[in-house]
């Protein structure tokens, strides 16, 4: 039987709870891993009305974008809807889990889905996430250099923007004296053994250490791996916060703004004053997203599309780049179905459902 935690794991590995942003709460919030999995229901935000529609669909896993629980509760009494949802979550036995600001941080999360939905080519990230990488150094002997190396790719380690399997190795020599109870792959207990050994070193971002040592230990042939981690400051380009990319045919203006509106079903889009000239290079942040006006201006973007922008964040265009603010569930409702398109493409024939009820809490009156 499929558990909680199998599903979790393949959520994790494509973005790991360790790329959420400080301030966040992503991951599970209730509910018991180690429980099986009924089936797995995909939404945006957990309401008492999703909670009610996965317990009619016998889905006893919510996978939501935002976190249920996002600042302290002090109480439990039932007096608000959050305290309400809670409560019968944990009645009823539904896990609830949230994978919101490491989805929004990893190219094929979020934003990639918007950019996609955009039509957009040769997406780059807009602000790369620092502290995300490591460097492993470690030494081999020169004959098995080879095989530690294909280990250390096929674990994760030596990606660098679009070049994979990127290494360094330099020969040098090595020496060790075996102790007492060792059995060593080569020399004698008690007495200094000299080796060629090749110093290999690749980068890895840092949710694949474990992962990393573990293929490192298989693949050497030593009884003791001697190997460094060093952290880096280099940020991630695979990483971090909006993407920008291009349309292979650009449009007018008013034309792009009208094909934003139909595809994200917006009933009120915002924007700066139009510069009258073609958007061709577009920048995307679901969610907030002003803290990248700056740099999607410094991308080069004609237009920037995002949500949550104040009455003054829209003087920051300053004539060079449209905004576009299409609404915060606007820009993530698309969301629920790469979380349920991904889960079912690992899980055939097991229950991945998408939610049915708009938890959009913004309503539009029209008038004229």
């Amino acid at each position: 039987m499929i558990k909680i935690v199998d599903v979790l794991a393949v959520l994790e590995r494509w973005a790991p709870p360790v790329l959420q942003e400080s301030y966040d709460n992503a991951g599970l919030l209730t509910g018991d891993r180690s429980d099986g999995c009924t089936g797995v229901l995909c939404c945006l935000d957990v309401t008492e009305a999703v909670l009610d529609e996965a317990l009619s669909k016998g889905c006893n896993l919510i996978v939501a974008h935002h976190p249920l629980i996002f600042k302290g509760i002090t109480k439990l009494s039932g007096g608000s809807g959050l305290e309400r949802t809670l409560i019968k979550a944990i009645k009823k036995d539904l896990a609830i889990y949230a994978i919101h600001t490491n989805l929004d941080n990893v190219m094929s999360g979020v934003n990639g889905k918007i950019a996609s939905l955009l039509q957009l080519s040769n997406t780059r990230v807009l602000l790369p996430k620092g502290d995300t990488l490591q460097k492993l150094i470690t030494y081999v002997p020169v004959q098995h250099t080879e095989t530690v190396r294909q280990a250390l790719f096929t674990a994760g380690a030596g990606q660098i923007g679009a070049y994979s399997e990127c290494s360094f190795s330099v020969a040098g020599e090595g020496s060790f004296k075996p102790g007492a109870g060792t059995r060593p792959f080569v020399g004698k207990q008690d007495q200094r053994h000299t080796e060629k050994e090749d110093r290999l070193e690749v980068i890895f971002p840092v949710y694949l250490q474990g992962a990393l040592l573990e293929a490192l230990r298989k693949a050497h042939p030593y009884e003791e791996v001697a190997y460094d981690i060093v952290p880096l400051v280099n940020a991630n380009q695979e990483l971090g916060a909006g993407l920008v990319g291009e349309r292979e045919q650009p449009l007018e203006e008013s034309a792009f703004l009208k094909k934003l509106a139909q595809t994200f079903g917006v009933g009120q889009l915002r924007h700066s004053p139009l510069l009258g000239r073609p958007i061709r290079r577009v920048a995307v942040c679901g969610g907030a997203g002003s803290f990248l006006i700056s740099k999607a201006l410094a991308a080069g973007a004609d237009l920037f599309v995002t949500a949550d922008l104040k009455y003054h964040d829209f003087f920051l265009a300053d004539g060079r780049m449209v905004l576009a603010d299409i609404g915060h569930f606007e820009s993530e409702q698309f969301t629920i179905d790469l979380l349920a398109d991904h889960l079912a493409e690992k899980f055939l024939n097991f229950a991945v459902l998408k939610t049915s009820i708009s938890t959009n809490p913004v309503n539009y009156l029209w008038h004229k």
